[in-house]
């Protein structure tokens, strides 16, 4: 009777299992049983950074920011001495590790907000903090090393004596664990002590060539069963000093030409003791569970962090920028087609950082949610993208002019990376958030394959039972829901917000119904359709990312300004959410499902559709935040490093461009009533000043405004022999503060 269904249901190899027991199960698991706990959602703790975290973003982040300079970075491809050092002497490489071993002990969102600020000064710099605190061998050495080992190399990492790196991924070997070729082979030495002998040839390890340590994944073998077991022996990780004979390390890649220490490694006959294994002999064959371990919670930290500071960068400068520039006598943020991706910037970097905090939080509670983590490395890489992508649309010309000056250049060379590290987005999308999410988070398919596997009628028959009327009362659900438009969801707030607690609520119960039919009809077949499965994906995390800019709006305290973003942000997640189903209504193709999908669920869906995606209306009010300086704009923008040469003289320009706002409506109106002849406002100026409509002062406010608007928007020039060897270019003109503009001096703009 078990034998039939089991071919139909999807085989678990090895790998895969490490990964589904690895990490825990969070929000992930009321989405997919199609009923979020928004109450117990809202009453968790939202967290907010400590004292002593604020202190130092403020602190020594803040001056380690000023202390580089991101074109010579670029140009030389290195940090200068002093910046190491002072990341070793500030305890930057320790930001995670516990203070008995010499670390800062901070929190993930404290660890993440480092990263973002990081991060808007200097890609370089970021990276070479996030990999020791991040995917460094650090967090497995805390969660699986011997004492011994954490005695002795955390206080290492911690003050920076061992720069390390975790080299995993080959040529022939990314996302499939189970094709790696690096090993180890266990022997005796000659003095009876146990050690390994080590091979491998590993490529894209950041800070491979700087580090002094090397985490490294391979496959342990045992010919000689000297441990009394299996000849293979599974993944291990092992800690290798990169000085020991054999090591090479050191060279380059060149990742987009963009600035950081990327590169191979490869070992021969590297003999390192046993004892080098993380967590010693216990650790033997653990080594792909440490990593989905790792990445459980690290996938969800440091990518994030990074993407959104770089959608608050973007939005920052996007915003500026449309406000200085002007065509046609007006600000370009004037113009409706500027308008709508000025609206995506702003309401995805306030989803972006609504995220990030979410899900830090969790992480900082305990939990690992593995799920979530991949979901949300991938939305935010790839939203970053985009978001980048429509900045770089508004600042035209000044943004493809390389030079010290152009503040979106290493951000768009830099969004490619984020998609394809800690696990390239395709096969995230496609085969991890819902394959992984579908036997982790559904509360029976698990136990109905575990019972299968083990020869269970008994238990599979009691588990089968059981998922059938969890799937009848989700059919009655989702029909209800469906049938009131979701009306008959319960929120846990009133007010403005209150219909998309209840729209996400129906979301969840029709993805919970999908997910379902879908598992049922396609069994062990639903790996290799990919399409369909990141639809799934795509769902699970649009309506997962409206969960979150609902949380954070409340968080926030219902800030009446912070409205619109909130409304944009669940406006575009229903509508996504919406997209996905009706993709996966037009993939299903098994016989009994097809016409169900397409003839029925299809039709009512385009009449009663979760959402239709934010208004005209909506995204103009939204774009405006990023045109007016104020503490909504700030909020949205908080935790960048907004000092330097292209960003001060942007933002001194748009301040004093918001600034004069006032005094050019006045000679309008002057102008308008008579009082002063036609023209425009800046060539009246003389008239304005003689007719009393403004004082000289406000006269040499316009000036300064003009004077500060043209050097904002100058690019940078390089001469001849500067271009052809990457020199400095031509020292730009000079500010109007440095210029000393004065109406007496200077009559018209």
């Amino acid at each position: 009777m078990l034998r039939p269904l089991k071919r139909q249901l999807p085989r678990i190899s090895e790998t895969e299992r490490a990964a589904l027991e690895a990490g825990t199960v969070w929000l992930d698991g009321e989405i997919f049983r199609g009923r979020p706990d928004f109450e117990r959602i809202l009453s968790e703790p939202y967290p907010t950074l400590v004292e002593q975290e604020q202190a130092f973003l403020d602190g020594p982040v803040q001056e380690v920011c000023r202390m580089v300079n991101p074109w010579r970075v670029r140009r030389e491809r290195a940090l200068p001495p002093r910046v190491w050092e002072f990341l070793k002497t500030n305890g930057f490489f320790g930001l995670r590790i516990p203070r008995r071993f010499g670390g800062l002990a901070f929190s993930n969102l404290g660890t993440s907000a480092v990263f973002g600020k990081l991060v808007s000064r200097c890609a370089y710099l970021s990276t070479v903090v996030l990999i020791p605190n991040s995917v460094g061998p650090a967090e497995l050495l805390l969660e699986y090393g011997t004492r011994e080992q954490k005695d002795y190399f955390l206080p290492r990492l911690a003050l920076g004596e061992d720069i390390p790196c975790f080299a995993l991924t080959e040529p022939g070997a990314g996302s499939d664990a189970a094709a790696l070729t690096s090993q180890g082979v266990l022997f005796r030495h000659r003095g009876g002590k146990l050690m390994l002998r080590l091979s491998w040839n590993k490529r894209y390890i950041t800070l491979a060539p700087l580090a002094t340590l090397l985490g490294l994944a391979f496959r342990l073998q045992d010919p000689d069963r000297l441990l009394g077991g299996d000849e293979d022996l599974g993944i291990t990780c092992a800690l290798v000093p990169t000085r020991t004979p054999g090591v090479e390390i050191g060279n380059h890649h060149d990742p987009m030409g963009l600035a950081f220490p990327n590169g191979p490694t490869s070992g021969r006959d590297v003999e390192i003791p046993l004892d080098a294994v993380i967590g010693g002999r216990e650790g033997i064959g653990r080594g792909w569970r440490m990593l989905m371990e790792a990445l459980s919670g690290g996938r969800a930290i440091s990518l994030p962090a990074q993407a959104a500071a770089g959608a608050k960068w973007t939005a920052r400068v996007a915003g500026s920028y449309s406000v200085v520039r002007q065509q046609f006598g007006i600000s370009i943020g004037r113009f409706e087609g500027v308008q709508e991706p000025l609206a995506r910037i702003a309401g995805q970097a306030y989803l972006l950082e609504a995220a990030r905090v979410f899900v830090c939080g969790a992480v900082d509670r305990g939990q690992r949610p593995s799920v979530i983590s991949a979901l949300i490395k991938y939305n935010s890489t790839e939203m970053v993208r985009n978001i980048v992508a429509d900045g770089m649309d508004i600042l035209g010309g000044a943004a493809i002019c390389h030079g010290p000056h152009n503040l979106l250049a290493e951000a768009h060379i830099g969004a490619p990376i984020g998609i394809t590290v800690e696990g390239a987005n395709i096969l995230t999308r496609t085969l991890i958030v819902f394959g992984q999410g579908a036997l982790r988070c559904h509360p029976f398919l698990r136990r109905e394959l575990e019972a299968l596997e083990a020869g269970n009628s008994k238990g599979f028959r009691r588990a089968l039972f059981g998922h059938g009327r969890y799937l009848a009362a989700n059919l009655l659900r989702s029909a209800v829901l469906t049938l009131s438009r979701g009306r008959f969801a319960r929120s846990p707030v009133p007010g403005p917000t209150a219909h998309y607690y209840r729209r996400l609520s129906w979301a969840s119960a029709r993805f919970a119904v999908l997910a379902d039919l879908v598992l049922l009809a396609y069994g062990a077949q639903l790996k290799r359709r990919g399409r369909l499965s990141g639809r799934f994906a795509d769902a699970l995390s649009w309506i997962f990312l409206g969960i979150a800019a609902l949380r954070r709006f409340e968080a926030e305290g219902r800030k009446e300004k912070d409205l619109p973003l909130v409304e944009w942000a669940a406006e575009t997640a229903l509508a996504k959410v919406q997209e996905a189903f009706t993709g996966i209504h037009r993939a299903i193709d098994r016989p009994f499902l097809k016409g169900w999908a397409r003839w029925i669920l299809g039709p009512w869906a385009r009449f009663a559709p979760l959402g239709h995606g934010p208004s005209d209306e909506l995204g103009r009010r939204v774009a405006a935040t990023l045109g007016t300086d104020g503490k909504r704009r700030d909020r949205l923008t908080d935790g960048l490093f907004l000092e330097g040469l292209g960003i001060e003289r942007l933002e001194n320009a748009f301040r004093r461009t918001q600034e004069i706002q006032e005094i050019l409506q006045r000679i309008s109106q002057a102008s308008r009533e008579g009082q002063l002849p036609p023209g425009d406002p800046p060539s009246l100026l003389n008239e304005a000043v003689a007719g009393s409509v403004i004082t000289p002062e406000e006269a040499d406010a316009l000036l300064a405004a003009g004077a500060a608007r043209r050097a904002a928007l100058e690019v940078d020039v390089f001469r001849p022999e500067e271009y052809r060897h990457g020199r400095d270019p031509v020292p730009p003109p000079q500010t109007p503060d440095e210029a000393e503009l004065d109406f007496a001096e200077l009559h018209l703009l």
